[in-house]
């Protein structure tokens, strides 16, 4: 975790949050592994769409392409996961959903990466006390791309079943697993498309991001679609298509050679209360229990799966 600081005009930012594209000068400080401190100049963006106009505190993009003395200009801009509010379980919330990245990074190497942040944001015009929080950046989805061979894809939409099968079905049970419904490839929301560098017949792999409306992390302000007929986040519904009994036998078995490590994870992390623990691994429990049963598999992923 790196400790960190950003300083901005907090009332001016809060004020004018809603204004698309608006860019507000900023300093971000922090010291490194190695050591070195970095103390920039930056520009700050808000992003999102409900924590925008929601949450005291938005999701914010830091730019840098402004600044070529920058220790993170090759970066060009680094999303900030913020919490919502400043409560504490606002803050548990927060980490629940870096946990999310961090289980995924077991699953797939088509993942973002996260960095945890405690993070202080400084007013600079010393009228607002300064806020202490912890936050995240996310990978840039060019870095991730790049990792795996392949590049962002920006073209087309495509249609759920026109994109790589067998990493549809890994992030469809993924998203089951965090009780996740708020995604959807045809429309990319929530969802980032990869393309292969090397071969063009390839389809598209999908990478699913933002997670705080999953049962897993199980925010005060989720509340399911009320076309999917569930109460409750905290509901989980697949909401892939039907696959072979072998094709999941094959996802399944991915997630049960991680299970001893996403546990461990969650069990280890410090910043975690004990009931936030005991609530998570509960939750997964469940899932587990599911994906383990083949009468269960079938009726949830193949039977009930979605046709259109």
């Amino acid at each position: 975790m790196i400790n960190a600081t950003l300083t901005f005009n907090i009332k001016k930012v809060m004020a004018e949050k809603d204004k698309i594209g608006r860019v507000f000068p900023a300093t971000f400080s922090c010291k490194l592994d190695d050591g070195s401190e970095i103390n920039d100049h930056l520009l700050l963006e808000v992003r999102g769409h409900f924590r925008r106009g929601y949450c005291y505190l938005p999701p914010l993009k830091l730019i840098y392409d402004k600044n070529p003395a920058s220790a993170f200009y090759s970066f060009k801009s680094v999303k900030l996961v913020s919490t919502c509010m400043t409560t504490w379980q606002d803050d548990q919330n927060l980490l629940k959903e870096y946990m999310i990245y961090k289980i995924y990074n077991m699953i797939s190497d088509k993942s973002f990466r996260v960095r945890l942040l405690n993070l202080s944001y400084q007013d600079s015009s010393g009228k607002k006390k300064a806020i202490k929080q912890h936050a995240f950046m996310t990978e840039d989805i060019k870095q991730l791309a790049k990792r795996n061979g392949c590049v962002d894809w920006t073209g087309k939409k495509f249609a759920t079943e026109a994109t790589d099968r067998s990493q549809t079905t890994l992030v469809s049970v993924f998203e089951y697993m965090i009780g996740n419904t708020d995604w959807s490839v045809p429309v990319c929301h929530n969802i980032k498309l990869l393309h292969s560098k090397t071969d063009s017949l390839t389809r598209p792999y999908i990478v699913p991001y933002d997670f705080d409306y999953s049962g897993f992390v199980n925010t005060t302000y989720a509340i399911p679609d009320e076309r999917l007929g569930i109460e409750s986040v905290r509901d989980r519904l697949y909401r892939g298509f039907p696959r072979s009994m072998e094709e999941l036998n094959g996802v399944m078995a991915i997630f049960n050679k991680q299970k001893a490590n996403i546990y461990a994870a969650i069990n280890n992390f410090s910043l975690f209360s004990s009931a936030s623990k005991k609530e998570m691994t509960t939750y997964l429990d469940d899932f587990y229990r599911t994906i383990n049963n083949p009468s269960d598999i079938k009726s949830t992923f193949v039977d009930n799966a979605r046709t259109q």
